[in-house]
Formats: C-alpha cells, structure tokens, sequence
C-alpha cells in the first residue's frame, strides 16, 4: 500500500513538472518569441523590433539565423533579411567600398535569379560569385550559365566607348592596369595603339615601361606595335609622338571655335546659369527661368537689405527651395554631380557666386576658367583682363541700380581684418567633414578659421573650428618634426637616388634624339642626292617632286619628335631640380616661430581641420604638403 501511494505521488510530481515546463514554453513563445534566436541580446533585440517587420522577424525565428550574420546591415533600407547570406558572401569579395551599393546590387541580382531559377538561385549565385561574373551578369541582359568560361573571357575585355584615348579617367582603362599590375593576363590586344593611349608619357611609362617588368606583352593590329619585337620601338615611340600631335592639333582647333563663340557672346556652357535657360531656337543664346529666377531676385534683394550670405542660405533652406544642382536634376537635366548629404542645400559660396555674376545684369562673361594643358581636364582661374566678356547679349533679371547697390554692399564686407591682409591660412583650410573652404571670423584680438556649413542648416555639417594660432603651432610642430626625417641619411639615400633615376632617364631620352637627328641628317642628305639625280637626268621631274616630297614631310615629321623630345628633357632637368631642392627647402624653415603667407604658399597644398571632441582640447588636423 505504501509503495503505490509513493508510485502515485512521483506520477502527480512528473505531470505537474511537465504542465509547468509547457506552461513556461507557451508563454515564452508567447511573450519572447526570440528566445530561440541565437545571438540574441538586448541591444540587438532593440534593433529587430525596429527595423524588421512581423514577416522578416517570423522569417528569422523560423530559420534559426544567427543575429551576427545579418546585424550589420539591418540599419540599411535596403536590406532584406532573406538576402543576408548573398550581401555576405558577395562582402567576402571585397567589392564594395560602399554597404548601400552592395545591398542595391545584390538585391536587383538576387531577385532576377529568383524570377530565372527560382529555388536554385543561391547555386547559381554562387556560380557567379566563384568566378567573379557578378558585374557580367548584372549588366548583361541574356546571360547562359551552361556557357560560364565563355563570360569569363568577356571580362577580360576593357572597352570605353564613351571616352577617347586622351582620357586617363577611363573607367575600364584603369581597370585594365589594376589587373595588369595583378598579373591576371600576360598579354594585352588593341586595335591600334591610340585605343590604349594618345599620350607618349603613357607610352613610356606602361608600355616601354612597366608592362614589360609586369610581364605583359602588348600588341596593337593595325600600327604592328609589339613589345615582343624589339626592333619596332621607335615605331611605338612615333606613333604615341603622331598621336600627341593629333590631340594637341584637336586642342587648338576647338579652343579656336570656343573662342569665336566666346568673343561673339554665345553661351557655350552644358547647362544655363541658374535662373535662366537655353533657347531652343537661337542656339547659344540665354532665356529667363521665370521660375529660378524669383529666387535670384529675392537674394540680391535680401542682401541688399543688410541680410549677410550664410543668412541667406539658412533662410532658402528652411523654405526648402532646392540650390542650383538639385534644381537642374529636378528640371530633368542630366546633371551627373554625386548626391550626398549636402548637395542639396544652399551655400555660402553659392550665394556669394550668385551676387558676383555679371550675367545676370544681361552681361555674357566667360573664360573665368581654363585648362591647364590639353592632356589634362584639370582647370585654373584666369586673370580678369583674360575673361570673354560681352555686354547686352541676353535680358537681365537683376537691374542696374540693384546690382550697383549689391556691389557697394560687397565692396563695404569684402575685407576680414581691419589691416585689410590676407589671412596666412586662406583658401587653404578645408572642413574635415564636408570639404568647404573655412571662413575667417573674429573675435576681440582672436582670429579663427570655421566651416560656414555649420550655419546654414540644422544638419549640414558639424562644423570644424579652430584658432588661427593653433593651427599655425600644429604645422609647425609637424614641419619640425618631419625636417628631421627629410634630413637623415635614409632619406638623403632615396633622394639621390631618385635624382639618379632622373638622370638615366634623361640619358636614354637624348640618345633617342641624336638618333632621330642623324636621321634627320640622312633625309637631308637625300634631297640632296635626288636634286643631284634629276640633274643628271637619272630622275624625272614628276619622280623628283614625288620622293622629295615624300623626304621633305618625314624630315618635318622628325622635327617636331626632336623638339618634342628636347621638352621632356626640360622636364625632366625641372624634376631632377625639384629632388635637389628638396632638402634644402625643408632646411630654409627649420626651427621658424611664425608663418607667413608665402611661406604656407610655398609648403603647404591644403590642411583639413575637424572640431575638437567633447572632453580633449585636441582639434584634428591633417596636413598636406606640396612635397
């Protein structure tokens, strides 16, 4: 009897257990339905609940996901918590500088392989990520997995259609030397050498150059350059010099339309100043944007009436009135500047650009700007007596008597410092955060240097801030320091050798010129010998003018690769100078208390400057030399 009412008591122990067990589970599937979830913490938790919906967090419960295979993305729009082993397994690739870009590729791609393959798609990812045919799928619109190795060779081909050979910033060009300095081919084939590069710098610098040391063999069909012959490489050598030639005549030939353009004040620029349009029906000539140009009135009115820059800015942007940029992108122009944080607010400098711009008075002014050099995009300001200016060529938005006002109000806040000097750091100091030129301020006896974006909105920029004097003992804490580097011997070592390395090139470099001058020589010769052969009545007079003809342009053509060849020499002694000089630079500002301008002209390209933290008295600042 006492042992089945001790069988009855564990029954009854064991069935209220269970009960509590289930009880307990009911309650936390109930109530903490992520306990199952591995990884899980409060701090991530916090993250699930706000940015996963009711279905991607069933998802995640239902599969077991580990929290820290997706956790890094959660705070993206873009992310889908299906697609987190894609977004993984295409980071592992180390594509993307970008989270967001990886995020939008993966998902265009993941779900076109779904709507493909449906259930198979993440094999087939994986095929494209194996042999790294992500981008060939992507852009191609028909794509045969059963013909993989056949797309591998197709993304061993670097085509620009859109840019010319004298463009360095070729996507698919710098691709193409990325990958040849990898060794991921062992031959490079062009149509003709031009599609490679109109340059002769580049020339020698990939083809006769580091192609070679890469192991790279380069070959071009029509012209027959080939580093494997090593008799043609004076052939290389004028084809780049013909193909420089044919840009730099290109160059004159459209500098010398834009000019007759200019002088007849047609507009010639891709876009309209803001406030106005282009004619559709008198090209070069410039319509009132009834629209923009409200805005233009009301800023050369508000600046009129005491309103400074930044205020104005602060004031278009808490209207939301969108700046020139966005304005063009909303208008449907295709204006290809990056959208950031920023890029749609307005600006100081904008402001400031608006209120100086003669065309809005119905004055063409052009040519503020020019190129540095044909081979470069890179642009410089010129001096005023050098713009293109042409009076009444279009209606203005701006009277006369405003702008005068304007322009007495500008000439009045024109000067920072009483003693009306420059400052030392002007035009030099960049924000951190959001690139803008700092500004300089005043306080009693204290200069300052800040980022106006901190004033113009709410969330445009933290705002770097710094004193004047602290960023003058900061370079020349660093200058001081990094004389001493410049002056050990290690570096003394790798100056000379640089100078060394200068030399030799210099030495092979007039070698090829005597060369070309003894055939020169030889061409002269020629024509000589040819007028002593019609003489003789060895040759026709038809015959004589054909060949000397012929003898007369590749002498000419000889001319130009010799005078083109003794400026690279020029160059080159202007470098080897620069490394001799170097030393002796850093010597002349050791141990100086003060900056001036020239000096910091002279050292210094830009610095950028951050905004102190909160508990250090440390501004970051950041220096970059011009040596």
């Amino acid at each position: 009897m006492v042992i089945e009412m001790k069988l009855r008591r564990w029954h009854l122990y064991a069935y209220a257990s269970l009960c509590f067990i289930l009880a307990f589970t009911t309650l936390n599937l109930k109530y903490d339905r992520f306990y199952r979830v591995n990884g899980i913490n409060n701090d991530n938790r916090a993250l699930i609940e706000q940015y996963l919906d009711d279905e991607e967090q069933d998802y995640l419960i239902d599969h077991g996901i580990a929290v820290d295979e997706f956790i890094d993305y959660i705070t993206y729009d873009q992310f889908h918590l299906q697609y987190f082993q894609y977004y993984n397994e295409l980071k592992e690739a180390k594509k993307y500088a970008s989270v967001t870009d990886l995020l939008n590729d993966v998902n265009s791609v993941v779900d076109r392989l779904t709507v493909e393959f449906g259930s198979q798609a993440g094999n087939y990812f994986r095929t494209l990520i194996k042999n790294d045919l992500f981008y060939a799928y992507q852009k191609s619109t028909y794509f045969d997995f059963d013909n993989v190795r056949y797309y591998q060779l197709l993304r061993t081909l670097y085509s620009d259609d859109d840019y010319t050979g004298a463009d360095r910033r070729r996507p698919q060009f710098k691709r193409l030397l990325k990958d040849a300095e990898q060794h991921k081919f062992d031959i490079i084939l062009c149509k003709t050498q031009s599609r490679f590069t109109r340059e002769l710098e580049l020339v020698e610098k990939y083809i006769h150059g580091l192609f070679p040391i890469w192991g790279i063999r380069f070959v071009s069909i029509v012209d027959n350059a080939d580093t494997d012959n090593k008799g043609n490489k004076k052939s290389r050598q004028i084809n780049g010099l013909v193909n420089e030639w044919y840009l730099e005549d290109m160059s004159d030939n459209i500098r010398s339309v834009l000019t007759n353009r200019r002088v007849n004040g047609l507009h010639i620029g891709a876009f309209a100043l803001y406030g106005y349009r282009k004619d559709p029906d008198r090209k070069g000539h410039l319509l009132i944007d009834e629209e923009a140009a409200a805005v233009v009135r009301e800023v050369f009115n508000l600046f009129a009436q005491g309103y400074g820059k930044t205020s104005i800015a602060r004031i278009l942007n808490t209207r939301g009135i969108p700046n020139p940029t966005e304005y063009k992108r909303q208008h449907g122009l295709r204006y290809k500047q990056a959208v950031s944080k920023n890029s749609t607010l307005w600006k100081y400098f904008a402001i400031a650009d608006m209120l100086e711009n003669e065309i809005y008075i119905g004055n063409m002014v052009q040519g503020k700007y020019g190129s540095v050099s044909y081979k470069t995009k890179q642009c410089k300001p010129r001096p005023k007596d050098q713009w293109y200016v042409v009076r009444g060529t279009h209606e203005p938005i701006i009277d006369q008597e405003l702008w005068d006002k304007v322009c007495r109000r500008r000439a009045e806040r024109s000067r920072p410092f009483s003693d009306g000097k420059i400052g030392i750091f002007a035009r030099k100091a960049r924000c951190a955060y959001c690139g803008y030129t700092l500004r300089s301020s005043k306080t009693q006896d204290r200069h300052y240097l800040q980022c106006p974006n901190r004033h113009i909105s709410v969330e445009a920029c933290p705002g770097a801030f710094i004193a004047v004097s602290h960023l003058e003992e900061a370079v020349l804490e660093e200058l001081n320091r990094m004389a001493q580097e410049f002056l050990d011997k290690d570096e003394a070592a790798e100056s000379v050798a640089f100078c060394k390395d200068l030399q030799k090139q210099k030495k092979c470099l007039q070698k090829e010129i005597n060369t070309y001058r003894q055939k020169q020589e030889e061409y002269t010769t020629g024509i000589r010998n040819l007028y002593l052969d019609k003489v003789k009545g060895l040759l026709t007079e038809q015959d004589y003018l054909v060949m000397s003809k012929d003898f007369s342009g590749e002498r000419d053509r000889l001319e130009r690769v010799i005078e083109d060849g003794e400026k690279q020499v020029q160059e080159l002694d202007e470098r080897i100078a620069i490394g001799d000089n170097r030393r002796a630079l850093v010597e002349k500002y050791m141990n100086i208390e003060h900056l001036n301008r020239e000096m910091v002209d002279t050292l210094i390209d830009y610095v950028t400057v951050g905004r102190r933290a909160k508990g250090t008295k440390t501004v970051p600042v950041e220096i970059h030399w011009n040596f």
